[in-house]
């Protein structure tokens, strides 16, 4: 492995949770080795363990050193060729090779020797699914004046049939559509579409919001269900978002992903009489937002109000008002995909792989 590639695998100690977020992103591995200056191992950080730190404390600007796992498993260059045999064994897939001083020279992944057919996921096997899709899109337009934004294609794909495949992946077959503009387009697709899954629609007569139209469907759940956005992609572990939600005893669970903004201006921090305190220059943010992915325990749609607008924000504000538990499951930046503007929806061909015209 080439140095450069090596250092992307790489992180310091005191780099901040924020900081191996964004380098996950780019090595694409979910993993990274801590290393000290002279770049000798110290611990291994994987996005799981960045998930639960966040999950348990919510510190973006956390030192990785503070949740790192300090015994990571290595093994040094005069054993490399045990490597592969190793990580079968110890069921891992990433194993940095150190030099007899300890210092980290190379990262060895574990191979796949024969194709193996893999077996069907049915992890979401009887979990439903909402996605919804009654809204007008107007930051697409005048795409959307043509077609309906679950339509709009990614690729030769509508996003709505893509957000399907992904649940699809896990076992998920009962889908439910929320629609309203330009429905008669959406279920004629979906009825010429060959699938193996269920799906049914739940018509608004008026716009309801981002989660007024679920209860009309009150009383089909009779456990925790997924609400999507019509517009958007995860790139995360459903099974293990939906196992996260139960045994966490949230009511409702949000998807979250980090956003980085950076302020684009010298920033001037200031006290009394206008004595200025210190300057930085264009600073960077970082917060989590809301992706539009939920997980609802089926007995909230009993606090929906009927026949009124009404949007998952304020379904939450409800319950945090009452202290009951919201909680949020945290995702990187480059694994929420968004298409409700353009320049976003190009950034999901490219993170797809596919074509832009």
């Amino acid at each position: 492995m080439k140095t450069e590639q090596l250092m992307t695998f790489l992180i310091s100690p005191d780099s901040t949770v924020v900081e191996a977020m964004q380098r996950i992103d780019r090595n694409a591995r979910g993993i990274l080795f801590v290393t000290d200056g002279h770049l000798k191992l110290m611990g291994v950080v994987t996005d799981g363990d960045i998930r639960r730190w966040l999950i348990r404390s919510g510190d973006l600007q956390a030192q990785v050193q503070k949740f790192m796992n300090g015994s990571p498993r290595l093994i040094y260059r005069k054993d490399v060729k045990l490597a592969q045999e190793y990580m079968a064994k110890y069921s891992i897939t990433a194993l940095p090779v150190v030099s007899a001083k300890g210092c980290v020279t190379d990262i060895i992944f574990r191979e796949q020797k024969e194709t193996v057919v893999a077996e069907p996921n049915t992890g979401l096997c009887g979990v439903s699914v909402v996605i919804m899709a009654g809204g007008k899109g107007t930051r697409l337009y005048p795409y959307t004046k043509i077609l309906p934004k679950p339509l709009i294609p990614i690729g030769d794909i509508p996003i709505m049939e893509r957000i399907i495949g992904r649940f699809c992946e896990y076992g998920v077959r009962d889908f439910w559509a929320t629609v309203n503009y330009k429905k008669s387009m959406i279920k004629s697709y979906f009825a010429e579409t060959d699938h193996n899954y269920q799906m049914t629609y739940v018509e608004e007569d008026q716009p309801l919001g981002t989660a007024g139209s679920l209860r009309l469907i009150n009383g089909s759940f009779e456990r925790p269900f997924f609400v999507t956005n019509c517009d958007i992609l995860i790139d995360a572990d459903y099974e293990d978002l939906y196992r996260y939600h139960t045994d966490s005893g949230n009511e409702l669970t949000i998807v979250t992903a980090l956003k980085n903004i950076v302020v684009p201006y010298g920033v001037i921090h200031s006290s009394e009489n206008g004595a200025i305190i210190s300057m930085e220059e264009k600073p960077k943010l970082s917060y989590f937002v809301n992706t539009g992915m939920y997980i609802l325990n089926s007995d909230l749609l009993d606090e929906i109000p009927e026949h009124t607008f009404f949007h998952m924000t304020d379904l939450a504000d409800r319950l945090l008002s009452q202290g009951r538990k919201v909680g949020m499951y945290p995702i990187s930046e480059d694994s929420f995909l968004d298409m409700g503007e353009f320049e976003e929806m190009h950034r999901m061909e490219t993170k797809l792989n596919l074509k832009v015209e």
